[in-house]
């Protein structure tokens, strides 16, 4: 299986096997979080920002 390319920085991301859509994984390169939007071809997107609540 060819590694998807990280939106970002344009690196190799690799992913498992057994992954799965929606999965957070981290680009080693640029650090940046990103979630798989396809395994087959595999594919990323960057990750969305999720914001603290506390509670308001």
């Amino acid at each position: 299986m060819n590694a998807p390319e990280c939106p970002e920085c344009a690196a190799p991301v690799s992913i498992d096997a057994d992954a799965r859509v929606s999965e957070i994984v981290e680009c080693l390169d640029c650090r940046s979080e990103l979630e798989i939007s396809s395994v087959t071809p595999p594919s990323l997107t960057l990750a969305p920002e999720v914001e603290e609540d506390w509670g308001e």
